[in-house]
């Protein structure tokens, strides 16, 4: 098996760490300061990289477009998860309604022209979002609350479906190490804006705990993680690309029962082979007219 097969499964095990390294830092200080600080560390090791492997530069097109798509995925979804999280919204909830994503990416996809599912594959995509469902009601719950802050968890959902969009059919064609770069450039205004406004003064609280998920949310998620996405959006097609992404709750459920002691249900371990079944359906489904090529990715920079 090639090497770049491995990197959706290697890109989904990073990205649902994220709640873990969210739950480990945020004691320590806001979630607005906790994002900007990821981002500012976050764009020092992109220059860093740039200073040492000299990539092309961007012309002012490619900066915009990188721009807009990093401040979607990056600064705005993150920033919008958190406020509705703030705000009381369950976090059961949250990931119920994030959980529409990869659906609400393949139907955008169709109104694009790439999308050419066939009945196999929108079943895949059917299975998935019921198995994350009844991973999430089997592990965190889903209640319903949070007033006004669930507009913030749709905002991010939409954030995050038209960024990944973007990036792939408007962000293609630049280094991936400068348009992270840039990408990163917009998340950190985004965040540091709303850290200032909302959260000036607060302390932070510089714990082992606080360092290691820090460390851990900039190196794996930030900058492996998305380097992962941004090639699979680059050589595959984004449908299926998004569709990966229903494993990620199962996983944070293993995790959050491995280090945490959070519940696991024999409903949560139903939904997670339910979700894994429906992923292999989309995978397994004949080509699209799109392209395809094997390989997926999400965020391409």
């Amino acid at each position: 098996m090639r090497a770049s097969r491995w990197i959706p499964w290697v890109f989904v095990v990073l990205w649902s760490t994220g709640f873990t390294g969210a739950k480990l830092g945020l004691p320590y200080c806001g979630p607005f300061t906790f994002l900007a600080i990821r981002m500012g560390l976050t764009l020092l090791c992109f220059a860093g990289l740039i200073a040492a492997l000299r990539p092309a530069w961007l012309t002012a097109g490619q900066m915009r477009n990188q721009w807009i798509s990093g401040g979607m995925l990056h600064g705005g979804y993150l920033s919008c998860l958190f406020a509705a999280i703030k705000l009381g919204v369950p976090a059961g909830l949250a990931a119920l309604i994030m959980g529409l994503q990869p659906l609400l990416t393949a139907l955008l996809s169709l109104t694009l022209g790439e999308q050419r599912f066939g009945a196999r594959q929108w079943l895949g995509m059917a299975l998935g979002l019921a198995g994350a469902a009844l991973v999430i009601a089997g592990s965190k719950g889903v209640s319903f609350g949070g007033g006004g802050g669930v507009a913030f968890v749709v905002a991010g959902l939409l954030l995050i479906t038209g960024g990944t969009l973007f990036q792939k059919y408007r962000g293609g064609g630049v280094n991936p190490i400068a348009g992270a770069f840039h990408q990163y450039l917009s998340a950190f205004a985004v965040t540091g804006l709303l850290a200032l406004l909302f959260e000036r003064g607060q302390s932070v609280v510089w714990s082992g705990h606080f360092i290691f998920a820090l460390t851990w949310s900039v190196l794996m998620l930030s900058v492996l993680a998305i380097l992962l996405l941004m090639r699979m959006l680059r050589d595959g097609d984004v449908s299926r690309v998004a569709a990966y992404l229903y494993l990620v709750p199962g996983l944070t459920a293993i995790q959050a029962w491995l280090l945490f002691d959070e519940r696991l249900s024999a409903l949560a371990m139903g939904g997670i082979v339910l979700a894994a079944s429906g992923v292999a359906l989309v995978l397994r489904g004949g080509k699209p007219g799109g392209a395809m090529a094997g390989t997926t990715d999400l965020a391409k920079g």
